[in-house]
């Protein structure tokens, strides 16, 4: 199993980010106006094959998040985004998965990108939690995270991708 990519350490980090997504998660399926201040949005849109490269993004407030891939067989498969801000908008989230779990497209390249916030936690899956099926994580070579980025690593990435998960830090909270 891969280890989570952190680019700040501490164990508040450590306790934090797995709550703020959950917290994220949960607004996101329960709906706006479920926390005051805070906020999400989730988009529907199709992953096409056919070896061009693609892209898909969001914005929520001061933040946003795109998803550039190229991938090969099959037929369009319709994934989502969900973005989120925390309610002191110190965190965004943006997740981007297959709701069905698992695809089935040959993914030759994949990067989503965050702008407005630096990454703290990211993750990439090869199979994505949907009914009895349980997430999948790449392993840790098979993609980079920068402050803004994740992505595929040449030659290290085996092709299986179904889901990616970032928690970003407002720049604005580094003082």
């Amino acid at each position: 199993m891969a280890a989570p990519s952190w680019r700040s350490g501490g164990r508040a980090w450590a306790a934090l980010v797995p709550a703020a997504l959950l917290c994220l998660a949960a607004r996101a399926a329960a709906g706006p106006d479920t926390a005051p201040g805070a906020a999400s949005s989730t988009a529907e849109f199709d992953v096409r094959p056919g070896g061009e490269v693609h892209s898909f993004s969001r914005s929520l407030g001061d933040y946003s998040c795109s998803f550039t891939y190229s991938a090969q067989g099959g037929t369009n498969e319709q994934w989502q985004m969900t973005v989120g801000v925390s309610e002191d908008s110190a965190l965004f989230s943006c997740s981007i998965w297959r709701p069905q779990g698992k695809s089935y497209l040959f993914f030759t390249q994949f990067k989503a990108e965050v702008k407005g916030a630096k990454i703290e936690h990211a993750m990439a899956y090869s199979q994505a939690a949907a009914g009895a099926l349980n997430d999948i994580p790449l392993k840790q070579e098979e993609f980079g995270v920068t402050e803004t980025t994740v992505s595929h690593r040449e030659g290290k990435f085996r092709f299986e991708l179904s889901k990616l998960m970032i928690v970003a830090k407002s720049p604005r909270d580094e003082l």
